[in-house]
């Protein structure tokens, strides 16, 4: 008697398509922001100290430079010997790196770390980088000079490549400086969303996330509230954009920038270690850099100002600008200024971002947060990102997935019980 072929009904067909699928369901996080490798913006990434450190020493882990490090958490460079002051183990710092376009994909590559005794690749990704990278990532972009990626040889030169978000420097139409963070086990979504003053929809959209749900390890890109520059692309610093509330350096330290609380109006000074640098008075007045006069007239307030224009081939482009107002401008607000020797202390500005019930008052979850239901499957582009755009900052973290957590061994008995043979 021939033997009766099994029988599958659409239940089973499903099921099997679905079990072939579900691996693929729960992708990782990547950025898929368009990008040519002639672009590139000012972003930042989170780091806490593995240990004690020196100014220098950190700059030196992201290829920065150590002034530039300083001023981007709005520390006093004023000191002597500011560069070699000795940061204390756990520091939340954040570190301003150029994020470059390489293959199509945001990434800073100028980071270069030569090994040490004792190194791994996983220790450096962990432990030196604080999970900014992985080990694969590292072992990926060092294939020609890591022959064995157990033994590595002491005083190797590794490229570490580093996550960075641009979606053309703006959040909401609003200029912004994106951070790349890594999650921590005390971290919430809507934590995150009130220490950085955004809301928990923005954040889910930029990192095209399904549910707030967010985990140990994840890398979020986080947009900073910032004040950008609009000076010609023939300058070399055409690209500044300073995060609110911190400084940046510029026209070999000749030039200091701030993004003072609640504004977004870059405001530019001569740096308190100009020393060698060009002129830096306005044309046709004898006003200086940063220089505004005032004067109420009964139509208005005349207002002058002396504004920074950009590095041009190594000289201080100033510009003089008058206005009439319907009333005078209040002093410059400037971003408080660290004492470095504050930073042992562990200022609550370096801290962690808190979850909402450790900060006083603050409510579970922001007024202006709408929360997509998490039996949504749509990934959300990032606010006003390019399209096709889908943020997060690295290619290694889980996206958090509404499919995740659905019972695959209760499916997996069911296309087995459906598609047993009935019989011979």
């Amino acid at each position: 008697m021939p033997t009766k072929k099994p029988k599958y009904d659409a239940v089973s067909s499903l099921l099997f398509i679905f079990l072939v699928s579900f691996p693929f369901l729960i992708s990782s996080k990547s950025t898929i922001e368009p990008c040519s490798n002639f672009d590139s913006c000012s972003a930042v990434v989170a780091y806490t100290l593995y240990t004690d450190l020196k100014v220098a020493e950190v700059a030196s882990l992201f290829h920065v430079d150590p002034i530039a490090l300083l001023t981007a958490n709005a520390v006093d460079i004023s000191y002597p010997d500011v560069e070699n002051y000795i940061l204390p183990a756990k520091l939340f710092l954040k570190v301003p790196i150029t994020c470059s376009c390489v293959d199509g994909i945001r990434k800073s590559t100028s980071t270069i770390y030569k090994t040490r005794p004792s190194d791994t690749l996983f220790n450096i990704a962990d432990d030196i980088y604080g999970g900014l990278v992985s080990a694969d990532q590292i072992k990926e972009a060092n294939a020609n000079s890591i022959s064995d990626p157990s033994v590595l040889n002491v005083g190797t030169s590794l490229v570490i490549p580093l996550p960075c978000t641009c979606f053309n420097g703006t959040d909401n139409n609003l200029p912004a400086v994106y951070m790349s963070y890594v999650v921590r086990p005390v971290d919430t979504l809507a934590g995150i969303a009130s220490k950085y003053s955004t809301t928990l929809t923005d954040l889910m959209n930029v990192n095209a996330l399904g549910s707030p749900s967010i985990k140990d390890g994840d890398i979020l890109a986080i947009p900073l509230s910032a004040c950008s520059s609009s000076f010609p692309k023939y300058a070399s610093d055409n690209a500044l954009s300073v995060p609110n509330g911190s400084y940046a350096i510029t026209a070999s330290h000749c030039v200091q920038c701030s993004c003072g609380p609640g504004t977004r109006n870059l405001y530019c000074t001569p740096a308190s270690l100009a020393v060698s640098c060009s002129s830096m008075q306005c044309k046709n007045s004898n006003l200086m850099l940063g220089n505004i006069t005032m004067q109420q007239t009964s139509a208005g307030c005349n207002v002058t100002t002396c504004s920074y224009g950009g590095f041009v081939n190594g000289s201080i482009v100033t510009i003089l600008s008058s206005s009439l107002q319907p009333r005078c401008p209040g002093p410059q607000q400037f971003p408080p200024i660290i004492d470095p020797s504050s930073l042992v202390g562990q200022d609550s500005s370096f801290a962690p971002a808190p979850s909402p019930s450790e900060i006083a008052g603050a409510p579970t979850v922001p007024k202006s947060s709408v929360v997509p239901s998490t039996g949504s499957t749509i990934q959300f582009p990032p606010a006003n990102g390019p399209a096709g755009s889908a943020g997060s900052a690295t290619s290694d973290s889980s996206v958090v997935n509404p499919l995740a957590g659905f019972p695959i061994t209760f499916l997996l008995a069911l296309y087995l019980r459906n598609s047993l043979p009935l019989g011979l």
